[in-house]
This record gives C-alpha cells, structure tokens and sequence, in this order.
C-alpha cells in the first residue's frame, strides 16, 4: 500500500494507461490509508467512499477501453470545504452555518470533475477560515500528521493534513493571507497561492486565491492545467493562457537576483532552526550561480494591524445578519476578535482598507530589485493541536502572517516548499516568491529547491501515531 501512495499523479495515470495498476485498486489503497489515520487527523469532512468506489471501478472500465474521460480520469481529490461542490452544504467551518446544499460546483471543483478527477471528500477548515488552525466549531479538530499533539496550521488545515497523510496525490486549499503556503509549511507538503485570478474563485474577494496542495510539486504543476481554465464567474479571472504548467524540469538559477527576507517588519520572530533552514536553501541558489543577498521586510505594523482592523469589522457586519442564539455557535476565539469590529469606525475600517494597497505598492517596490524572494513560511516550527492561532490570542491573532499575507494583497505568486526539519522532526517551509503572473517561474524555482533538497526522507505513517501522540 505504502509504495502505492508513493506514486505521483504522473505515474499514476502513466500506470492506467498501461493498465499494470488500475484506478480501482489505487482507490482501496487511498481507502485503507484513510481508515488506518483518519480517525486520529481529522482531515475530512463529507467523506464518501461508496461514491468514490464506484467512480473509481467505472474509470478501471473506461481505461481498459483506452477511452479516459479526461486528462486526469481515476485520480482522487479533496476540495477544502469553503470550495463549493453540487449537493453538499458550505458550513464555512462554522457551526452557526445553516447548511443549504450548493447547486452546481465552484470553478475549481468543476474543472477537476471536467477532466475526470475523483472528489472523494471535502477537507476541513476552521470558522470562516479565519485561523492558521485545524481547530473549528463544525468539524472535529484536525491534527497533524507528523505529530498528532500539534497543529497542522490553517486554513487549509484538512487538506494539508490529508496531503502529508497520504490520502492521494490531489487536494485543493485557499488562501486569503497564508492559508495554503501555512499549513503546507507545517505538514511539509508543497502549497502554491498563484496570482490573483490565476485560478478562478466563487465567491472572490481582495488577497482570495485557490491553489493546489501537493506532497510533490510536480504534482501542483500537472494540476494547474485543470485548476487555472478561466471561469467567468471570477470577475479577476486572467484570461486563457498556453502555459506548460509541467515544464519545471532543469532550471537554470545563473545570474538570478534573489532577495532573502529574515525580517518580516513585525509579527512573531523568526526561530533559529527557521532560518538556519532558510540560509541553507539560499546557498543552493547561490552555489547555482545566483545573486543571493538579503533584503528588507515589505510589511509594517500600520499596515498588519490596518488589516486586521478592516477584516474585524467585515467579519463582524457579517455576523451580525446571524440570529443571537447562532452567533453564539461561533468559536470563541473568532466570536472575540470579530466582536472589537463593532468599536471600528468606517472612516478606520477604509483606512485599513487601504493598506492592501500600501503592502502591494511596497511588494511592486521590491521587485524592482529582485527577480524572487526567499523567506521563511512560518516564523515558528509548531504549536500544540487545540490552540486557534500560534499566539493563542484573539488580540494578536496575525503574528504569523507576516511573511505570506503581504503577497496575497499585491496578487503575486508564492508557494511553501519543505526545506528541512526540525531538531523535532517537524517540517521547515522555505516561501517562494515571484513577480505577478510569474506562477510558472515559482513552481520551477520551487522544483530546484525541491531537487537539490533531495527526497523527503519519509511521509507520516500510521504505526508511528501513537508515538508521537
């Protein structure tokens, strides 16, 4: 089973194609794999395995014919939950949610279905995807692979458990300051946020993308073929484009400028293993024959703090269209920080606004200098399991952001990348950065650093739970 989930998607459909491995019998090893963690990770939500069975074993038929229905026929995949599929209610990782069930698919999950791909569940995601936490009000609390007592980040918090899991090649996050690259960072699995528009999102918003989150990049990449087909119910939705999403293979690094931010601006500071992980990775560029040399931070305090304000008084406006006795199902933690909106002027929450726009003339600033930047994902290396958000306080709810959300309001790609562990054994997320529209050049620098890293000495499996636990 375990040399089963090894494979990539590549592998797998080459694999169909010749018929030595069927998509029914990689779905039972998906299956097994699922029934052996699940119970202790928590990453599901609207898990449908009997469907799966079936769209597995009628894409066993469909491959013996040589007949596929689409580039991607058998592979399984997971759809964060905040990502709308027919038939099933969005619970928004809240229990104050009334659930009403979505009559056709967001743009990413019907791409995915177009070409042939098998959604076997949704991942789970805290209240409003509003905590870098596997922590929610709906779901049961999602755990970390690695180390079930700690967290496996947020807000794609199921789906980057499920991806270092193992539960199938394919899964889907969004990220709106650093929910992919985050949780990707801590579970050591690849997360890439493209450009604004790059993927279609509904419903789309300021800094809103959706991306793939993978164990191998190469993965990410064969995705972006499906995921990035322009929909127009994305009003940013970028165009049709040819790119060769799968041509990340032998990058040259000479001669390229690369900036390596340590400091942030502000938030939490950066733990020694952090950046002595991301020095590590620079020095393969800069062996490669690139121009390494540190810049400065793009965020400053007036702008995190300004966007935190404007998020409260969103969130709470929101909120405040929920009956008493719903509002009171919201998590605490969430329920507080959205509650200071109330104490937010709209004079204060425009002026906090507007400093999306300060962190996109800032990042543009930078760029005039560098052709990509080298940063840490994470400030820290973990936090325990129960906790909402790294400083488990709704006062300082964004400490751990810095680093990711500045990229989301100046639209332009970045991915997390496994670049070591931990003393621990937990994973070390190097973030990629490129310029805006750059989204193939982040996964091929994401691929250099994924070679010269080597092979992730091995992925979580279930006979060590208890261990670590």
């Amino acid at each position: 089973m375990t040399s089963l989930l090894d494979l990539t998607a590549s592998e797998l459909l080459r694999r169909f194609r010749d018929r030595s491995l069927s998509p029914l019998d990689y779905w039972q090893a998906v299956e097994q794999r699922i029934e052996a963690f699940e119970p202790d990770v928590a990453a599901l939500w609207a898990y449908d395995p009997d469907t799966a069975r079936e769209e597995a074993r009628a894409s066993t038929e469909r491959w013996a014919r040589g007949a596929p229905a689409g580039p991607l026929d058998g592979i399984p995949v997971s759809v964060k939950e905040l990502i709308a599929t027919r038939g099933l209610g969005v619970p928004l990782g809240t229990a104050a949610t009334v659930l009403e069930p979505a009559e056709v698919d967001a743009p990413a999950a019907a791409r995915l279905r177009e070409d042939g791909a098998i959604i076997f569940a949704k991942t789970t995601c805290p209240d409003y995807g509003m905590l870098s936490s596997g922590l929610s009000s709906f779901h049961k609390l999602s755990r970390n692979p690695w180390n079930l007592a700690l967290n496996p980040g947020g807000s794609s918090s199921g789906a980057s458990a499920a991806a270092a899991a193992s539960y199938g090649p394919f899964h889907v996050g969004t990220d709106i300051g650093g929910s992919i690259r985050l949780p990707a960072g801590w579970t050591g699995i690849f997360g890439l946020k493209p450009s604004q528009g790059r993927i279609p999102v509904d419903p789309y918003y300021v800094g809103r993308c959706i991306g793939p989150m993978t164990r191998t990049v190469e993965d990410a990449a064969l995705m972006m073929a499906s995921l990035s087909r322009p929909d127009w119910r994305d009003g940013t939705s970028l165009p049709p484009e040819a790119i060769s999403w799968t041509d990340i293979e032998n990058v040259d690094v000479s001669g390229l400028r690369v900036g390596v931010m340590m400091d942030a601006g502000c938030g939490l500071p950066v733990e020694p293993e952090i950046e002595a992980a991301v020095r590590k990775a620079a020095r393969w560029f800069e062996a490669a024959g690139a121009r390494v040399f540190d810049v400065k931070p793009v965020l400053t305090r007036e702008m995190l703090d300004g966007l935190d304000a404007f998020w409260r008084a969103r969130f709470w406006g929101q909120m405040l269209k929920l009956e008493d006795a719903r509002r009171a199902l919201i998590l605490p933690y969430i329920l507080e920080w959205a509650e200071a909106g109330a104490q937010v002027s709209g004079v204060e929450a425009v002026r906090g606004f507007d400093q999306t726009m300060a962190m996109r003339k800032s990042c543009g600033a930078l760029f005039q200098s560098v052709d990509i930047v080298l940063s840490p994902t994470n400030p820290i290396v973990s936090y325990p399991a129960e906790w909402p958000s790294p400083t488990n306080d709704p006062q300082r709810p964004f400490e751990h952001i810095a680093f990711t959300v500045p990229w989301n309001m100046s639209d332009q790609p970045a991915a997390s990348v496994n670049c070591g562990f931990a003393a621990s054994g937990m994973p070390i997320g190097l973030q990629i950065v490129g310029p805006r529209f750059a989204d193939l050049t982040v996964l091929r620098m994401s691929r250099f650093v994924e070679t010269r890293r080597g092979k992730m000495p091995a992925w979580p499996e279930p006979a060590a739970l208890e261990a670590v636990a």
